[in-house]
């Protein structure tokens, strides 16, 4: 039998479906923020590197550049130390630092800056081999992170954010790379990504 509806009753049936539909994206886990557009560049060994050696993987993302003079220092030290917590706890995650700067940063001088800040290589890929107007499109559509050099600029404006990226591709969380790194919290979302 049909029952008309009063005002609260209407608003009780608005409330339990917000909660039925939060419940559900919370058992799936993360929502996407956006999708990582299909990308295939150059490491820092002049090899082709892109999404399909990404898939299936869980990775973590960042944007840097190697004249850098203010941020990327203490965000590739923070990455590095995610790196070695990862590393310590076996929890297998690629990172992928995409260069702001690619007329300036050669796979060399990339490969150069990151045995400085003591990477390992074998899961830590610096890309270059773009144009700056590509890494700028890319940036914004694969990531919403803005990035932008000014006309007779050597330093780079870009974000400070580390990005985890699940086995589809798909940006599911960010964190700052800068202030308060939250080590622990990116270590258990890419445990939990991992089995999935």
């Amino acid at each position: 039998m049909w029952v008309p509806l009063n005002k609260a009753g209407v608003i009780w049936i608005a409330v339990l479906v917000v909660l039925i539909s939060g419940c559900a994206r919370a058992s799936s886990g993360y929502s996407s923020i956006s999708s990582v557009e299909d990308f295939e560049y150059t490491d820092q060994e002049g090899r082709p590197f892109g999404l399909e050696e990404l898939k299936g993987s869980v990775w973590i993302a960042d944007f840097i550049f190697t004249s850098c003079e203010t941020v990327c220092p203490p965000m590739t030290a923070h990455m590095k130390k995610f790196q070695d917590m990862a590393d310590e706890e076996k929890i297998p995650v690629e990172i992928v630092s995409f260069s702001v700067d690619p007329e300036v940063d050669s796979p060399s001088r990339l490969k150069e800056f990151g045995q400085k800040s003591g990477t390992s290589f074998q899961n830590w890929h610096f890309l270059t081999g773009y144009s700056q107007e590509e890494i700028e499109d890319f940036s914004l559509k694969s990531f919403k992170a803005l990035v932008k050099k000014p006309e007779n600029e050597d330093q780079v404006i870009h974000g400070t954010s580390f990005y985890l990226i699940d086995k589809e591709g798909e940006v599911v969380k960010t964190y700052s790379g800068i202030e308060k790194t939250p080590y622990k919290e990116i270590l258990d979302d890419a445990k939990r990504l991992q089995q999935q």
